[in-house]
């Protein structure tokens, strides 16, 4: 391999590149020659013969804006689609490539017209804004050269400056990317996701958190670092308030939310992020604006709903220190309103909330957001009806417009007529009844009419899950999702770091059970520090114990902190493996488990199990039952693969029923088999948490579900208004049904039988 060329002496240290670019941009004249320019400068202080910058049209189009180096016609004239080739790659991915020999890539695109044959390397990095990919810059050499950590994060850094002109609306006209329906003022209904129960009615307050940066390029990183410090103080303080209010003071879940929002403020991972990006050369604002941008784009290929509500978490947090940072008032005057007002936000964090004078807002709609979002539980407890899912709801309003928030169906009105407002109005007086109606369960047993016990369990992965878990009344925590705090961090945690995590989860359960799984990572969950190649079909590729029996010092570290956290605390651990595929996979790591047990001395109990979503397990089951102290089904899954259906595609997603025959011949057999072996089995999928479908699942003979904290009050109502000898007998002949599925009849079983679902 031919060695990459040498720097100059006088090369200009990463700090001054920076400046360089930003008078560039400050300068006058028409902004494609500050492009040009720009790219230029670039080339010139990285070495290297080419600097190339796309951007992003309408269609998901990169079109070649500027380049030093490759033929000047090009520009205008080269366009990839999102996804096609390496530039197009990175847009994709929302992450940086550097290649030493890019022609080798296998999705290398050539393009004949721009000359590229000659170049071998390449370096090429996202243009992020707001978490969005707008552009990508690239720089290529003719040698084989190996680009290092400091050249990829000069270029970002760069690429963030230059984000500023991309966006500015000089090269583009920044409607090309509005949606296509814009504005509507003819009353509309919408469906959504209901994430709290509640009617609301009032006028449309949209929220868009937009700071203006002025300053990207810091003059003096220590001052800098010092307006970080003060700023963080100044947050905290502010959430220390926010815990001492009145609304705070009855305790509760809401509560605990924000005392684990207090501790993420905390954190030094990210204030660490946040530093290095000052000692890189931006303000402190930047770089707070970078660390947010580089944490959405990297969690924007994640579909798993409580994966990608953690992340506004941390967009709250940014916000809130970007308000302190520039002197920007928190929340939006509602003072003027009328009828009080609807909240309208693309995502909101735990505690924006608060921010707002609550006695006047009467509901929020979001375009994101999950039942098991921290706003959603802030929400609760101020009694406001929220929906979310509702794709570009910001677009279609204007401020003041009417709105109706039925939380309870997942329905938003917009502009609706007066005869709606009346009903919504006349509906909306009985609220409180059903509101309280849950919570009188919480101290009562899960048992069923004819004394069957179901264990209700908690679906969790960050403290204040466990904390639900411990107000909700249930019986532990049947999946403990681990990934989370690998998927947070910039870096591979340590076992010192991984284990203070388990040695907390472990304290906060109270003795009840805690069943860990291990990292269950690649598909549409990617780590920024474990390579994983492109796929075409991710759910079904190098994902979970794959990546952990091919990687074993990553599995045997985290399960080495697992031991470890059990030992300290004295308690029994049940830790299970993801997608085991057949029995030798459950074998290995079973064996690399009980030789982190040994090596830490011994002397605990430490259970081990393995998560049934994949059918082909099925064929070897007895064998498996032999091996294993529990099982887990993991519905989601087991029911994509079982019908090959991507469960992520909305032209699918309702085509299968989880109660069709088929499906539940399929659990019934897991059942028996696992009773009938004496192994404790637990299904933790989406099917646990819904009542007819648990309702189902108990007719099968499980006796143990594992759901979302919000799940846990209902299936209660639902077990203990049933008789389970009487659903057996109305169940098992219907499992030879032709119908596609047994859904109407078992709800018609619940209606006529006066169970809850």
């Amino acid at each position: 391999m031919a060695e990459r060329p040498p720097r100059a002496k006088s090369m200009p240290a990463p700090r001054r590149l920076l400046a360089r670019v930003r008078d560039m941009m400050a300068g006058g004249g028409a902004a494609e020659k500050r492009l040009d320019r720009i790219a230029e400068i670039v080339a010139a202080d990285l070495v290297a013969e080419v600097c190339s910058i796309y951007v992003r049209r309408a269609g998901d189009i990169l079109e070649l804006f500027a380049t030093r180096g490759l033929k000047p016609s090009a520009v205008h004239n080269t366009r990839l689609r999102v996804g096609e080739g390496i530039i197009g790659d990175i847009a994709a991915l929302a992450r940086p490539f550097a290649l030493a020999d890019a022609q080798q890539h296998p999705n290398f695109a050539y393009r004949p017209e721009t000359g590229e044959e000659a170049f071998h390397s390449m370096m090429g990095v996202p243009i992020l804004r707001g978490g969005r990919v707008i552009g990508v810059m690239a720089v290529q050499n003719r040698t084989l050269r190996n680009y290092n950590d400091e050249e990829v994060e000069s270029l970002q850094t760069v690429a963030m400056v230059l984000a500023e002109l991309v966006a500015g609306g000089e090269l583009i006209d920044p409607k090309e990317l509005l949606p296509a329906d814009g504005l509507a003022s003819t009353p509309l209904r919408v469906e959504g996701l209901r994430l709290n129960g509640g009617i609301g009615i009032g006028e449309a307050v949209i929220h868009r958190p937009n700071f203006r940066i002025e300053r990207l390029v810091a003059e003096d990183s220590d001052h800098e670092h010092e307006r970080l410090r003060t700023a963080f103080s100044e947050m905290h303080g502010a959430i220390d308030d926010m815990m001492t209010s009145e609304t705070m003071q009855d305790g509760g879940e809401h509560r605990d939310i924000l005392e684990t929002y207090s501790m993420i403020a905390r954190d030094p991972g990210w204030l660490k992020r946040i530093e290095e990006a000052i000692s890189a050369g931006l303000t402190a604002e930047a770089a707070v604006q970078r660390v947010l941008d580089d944490l959405r784009a990297r969690m924007q290929k994640v579909s798993d709903p409580y994966l990608r509500e953690r992340v506004h978490d941390f967009e709250d947090l940014a916000y809130r220190l970007l308000q302190h940072l520039l002197g920007e008032p928190a929340g939006v005057d509602l003072s003027g309103l009328k009828d009080g007002g609807i909240l309208i936000a693309k995502s909101l964090g735990p505690a924006q909330l608060l921010d707002f004078d609550t006695t006047k807002l009467r509901g929020v709609v979001l375009e994101e957001g999950s039942p098991t979002a921290h706003v959603a539980i802030i929400a609760r407890a101020l009694n406001l009806p929220i929906v979310g899912r509702l794709r570009g709801i910001t677009d279609r309003l204007s401020e003041g417009d009417p709105i109706i928030v039925d939380g309870d169906r997942g329905q938003v009105f917009l502009r609706p007529g007066d005869d709606v407002m009346q009903t919504f109005r006349d509906t909306a007086l009985s609220q409180l009844e059903q509101r309280q109606h849950y919570d009188a369960l919480i101290p009562l047993s899960s048992d069923t009419k004819d004394g069957d016990h179901v264990s209700l369990l908690i679906n969790a992965g960050l403290m204040i899950d466990v904390e639900q878990m411990i107000r909700m009344n249930s019986d532990g925590i049947g999946l403990f999702r681990t990934e989370i705090q690998f998927m947070m961090q910039p870096e591979l945690p340590s076992v010192e770091e991984q284990t203070v995590l388990y040695d907390n989860i472990l304290k906060a359960a109270e003795g009840k059970p805690v069943t860990f799984r291990t990292l269950d990572v690649g598909s549409d969950k990617t780590l920024p520090y474990l390579e994983t190649d492109d796929e075409e079909n991710p759910s079904m590729g190098w994902r979970a114990i794959r990546i952990a029996l091919d990687r074993p010092m990553l599995l045997r570290r985290q399960m080495r902190a697992m031991v470890r956290a059990a030992r300290a605390t004295k308690a029994d651990i049940s830790i299970m493996f993801p997608m085991v595929t057949e029995i030798a996979e459950f074998e290995v790591a079973r064996g690399l488990l009980m030789r982190e047990v040994e090596s830490e001395g011994g002397g605990i109990e430490v259970k081990a199990g393995a998560m049934l979503e994949v059918p082909g397990i099925l064929y070897q089951l007895d064998g498996l039952l032999q091996r294993v102290d529990f099982l887990s089904v993991g519905s989601n899954d087991l029911m994509q693969f079982m019908f090959a259906t991507d469960r992520g595609n909305p032209r699918l997603s309702d085509r299968y029923d989880t109660l069709s025959p088929a499906a539940l011949t399929m659990l019934r057999g897991i059942a028996e088999k696992c009773n009938a072996a004496g192994v404790p089995v637990t299904v933790c999928g989406e099917m646990a948490g819904q009542p007819l479908d648990a309702m189902a699942l108990i007719g099968l003979g499980f006796r143990r579900l594992s759901m979302a904290s919000p799940g846990i009050g209902p299936v209660k109502e639902m077990a203990r208004s049933l008789d389970v000898g009487k659903l057996e007998a109305y169940m098992m002949p219907l499992l030879v049904s032709p119908e596609h599925s047994l859904r109407g009849k078992l709800r018609a079983f619940a209606l006529d039988s006066g169970v809850a679902v």
